[in-house]
């Protein structure tokens, strides 16, 4: 169903409905927990009083209360399973809702995923505490977790990011599926080493008794086992003859039995994980989708015009068998009598044949809409985003009310701000605390999440597709004995490389060179700024240093000037943090200094 409430008031109102739905579900659950103990007594009393009195009647009490209590126990397991998804959907909506109060810190940051070096990632805060990833994650497993961090790291095709807008757009109002998608996430994590180890089971060479021969063998030796027993529980072979064929059974079995468990250690503690992967492939293959994206998925994960459910509840079944070699008088019986183990390997092997080219499908399928998923819950919590649009012209970016994702919207203060053409520098000045790094950081947010296909902070923003790159944020490495000026050199040499290179970049650069001397810094950043104008770079620079903006007459246009200033009253410092045109001419750090006790004359 699609909504178009407010989201705070669609979430309030779905966490309602699932609230009253987990009362009613735990009331039945209390009343299936009374009535399994009535059975059991009813059973208990009426047998033992019937039998003592050697009515045969008791025989068949005892018969339907058994019979009575199971059935209440199968329903009491599928009873706890609601229970668990409902929950699962109440914690969803409460979740949102904080997410709408900007409380999103306590969630899993990605903070293992972040690159060691990488262009953008760390000045941008792509991972960590109150980052990108941690502010847009809604994937359950590590698959999905990873393509979502790729995603931020490196930007799609403008195809892909196209065929994902519509996949999102699609998606983002149909929050019910959404939500069910997300709680059958949360029953089990599904993990990166499972797909490993399942993987190369799967691509295992095992032809362990495929041949044609075993579907007459296994018959043959399950109908001369099974007679020679039921021969001896009639009296027609003695005990002392049976006793030995029985030794003899068990060790025939037991000589089969060698090769499961490979199998058994390669599926050991899977079958958890294939159930959560079973529930999602039912939900998205039972789903109507009209995205190229997603359609174009239910179809590749089918196996020859089979469900990739029906294949995983095939494999849910043989692994509840396999299974049943773990109860060890079960399977002692059946093993010795029927073979088990290899009429189970035997199904192992089939599916695996059947199905080894789709597995690493199946997952990648689970990873694409978990992030579709996240990207859509994006776009249903911010209505008031853009989709962005795309360029073919480098460079091109055009947005209108721009402003940092991740700040919360009560305190937002947005601008517009373009630039257009090759060889070009936005040189942005302004006092401390104005907004010049946060000015930046929304430009590189931005272009994050439009080149992931999600919608961005903006009321318009239009891009050319492009590499970001940026230093901003430099720290020494005393494990590398490096200094943070040499650091940021080092940062800059990549900049400067990829510059020559003439790859479609977009810079960004928070005052540079701030690790050296004032004369060397003013001296290199001018000589990087029309090194970066003479190889038709683009780039945004902020900084304190007015000079800097002042060559914008030597320049025929291609560096303009922004800035962000500061009100005085009295002895108070007040920002608008808007983007103004313009050099500042107003730093005030005087008022800081003065502010904290520096003596100024």
């Amino acid at each position: 169903m699609m909504h178009e409430a407010a989201p705070v008031l669609f979430y309030q109102q779905e966490r309602a409905n699932w609230e009253a739905v987990l009362s009613s579900l735990k009331k039945k659950n209390n009343n299936f927990g009374w009535l399994r103990l009535a059975i059991v007594l009813a059973t208990a009393i009426l047998s033992f009083v019937l039998l003592s009195h050697d009515n045969v009647a008791g025989y068949f009490i005892l018969f339907f209360g058994i019979a009575a209590f199971l059935f209440a126990v199968s329903k009491n397991v599928a009873l706890a399973k609601k229970i668990r998804n409902t929950d699962n959907l109440v914690r969803i909506n409460k979740e949102e809702l904080r997410f709408l109060q900007n409380e999103y810190y306590h969630r899993y940051d990605g903070n293992d995923l972040a690159p060691s070096d990488h262009p953008y990632a760390n000045d941008l805060d792509v991972f960590g505490k109150a980052s990108l990833f941690q502010y847009v994650n809604r994937c359950s497993s590590q698959q999905g977790q990873q393509l979502l961090a790729k995603n931020l790291l490196q930007p799609l095709t403008v195809p892909e990011i196209l065929e994902r807008q519509i996949a999102v757009n699609e998606l983002r109002m149909d929050v019910e599926w959404r939500q069910q998608f997300e709680a059958f996430g949360m029953q089990q994590e599904v993990k990166i080493e499972t797909q490993i180890r399942l993987e190369k089971w799967v691509h295992e060479d095992d032809g362990s008794f495929q041949k044609k021969r075993w579907s007459y063998i296994i018959p043959a030796y399950t109908f001369i086992t099974i007679a020679s027993l039921i021969a001896a529980i009639f009296g027609f072979i003695p005990m002392a003859i049976f006793s030995p064929l029985f030794i003899i059974y068990f060790f025939i079995a037991g000589s089969f039995s060698k090769k499961a468990g490979a199998a058994a250690g390669a599926l050991h503690h899977t079958a958890k994980e294939i159930d959560t992967i079973a529930e999602w492939m039912q939900w998205i293959e039972t789903k109507q989708f009209a995205a190229p994206l997603l359609t174009e998925w239910q179809q590749k994960i089918k196996v020859e015009n089979t469900p990739a459910y029906v294949q995983m509840n095939q494999l849910q079944v043989v692994l509840g068998r396999f299974d049943m070699r773990l109860n060890f008088l079960v399977f002692i019986f059946l093993n010795s009598f029927a073979l088990w183990d290899v009429r189970q390997l035997r199904a192992l092997n089939k599916w695996k044949e059947n199905n080894k080219e789709k597995l690493s499908l199946w997952y990648q399928c689970i990873a694409t809409f978990e992030v579709v998923h996240s990207l859509a819950t994006l776009h249903f919590n911010k209505p008031k985003w853009c989709t962005p649009q795309f360029s073919s012209e480098h460079f091109t970016l055009q947005s209108t009310d721009i402003g940092h994702p991740l700040i919360a919207e009560e305190k937002k203060i947005s601008s517009d701000f373009s630039i257009k053409g090759t060889g070009k520098i936005a040189v942005v000045t302004g006092s401390n605390m104005a907004g010049k790094s946060t000015f930046l950081r929304s430009l590189g947010c931005n272009i994050i999440l439009a080149q992931s296909g999600a919608v961005v902070c903006a009321k318009s923003f239009m891009l050319s597709p492009v590499q970001l790159m940026s230093s901003m944020r430099i720290a020494d490495n005393l494990a590398e004995n490096t200094s943070t000026f040499y650091a940021e050199l080092k940062k800059l040499k990549s900049i400067i490389e990829a510059v020559n290179d003439h790859f479609p970049l977009f810079i960004l650069l928070d005052e540079i060179l701030r690790g050296t001397n004032s004369f060397d810094r003013h001296t290199g950043s001018k000589a990087l700024m029309q090194q970066l104008l003479k190889e038709k770079a683009v780039a945004v620079l902020a900084t304190h240093d007015v000079d800097l903006a002042t060559i914008t007459t030597a320049s025929d246009g291609a560096i303009e000037n922004y800035h962000f200033d500061a009100q005085v009253e009295g002895e108070e410092l007040y920002f608008d943090y808007k983007l103004k045109p313009g050099i500042c001419t107003n730093l005030n750090a005087s008022i800081l200094m003065k502010k904290i006790g520096i003596a100024l004359e």
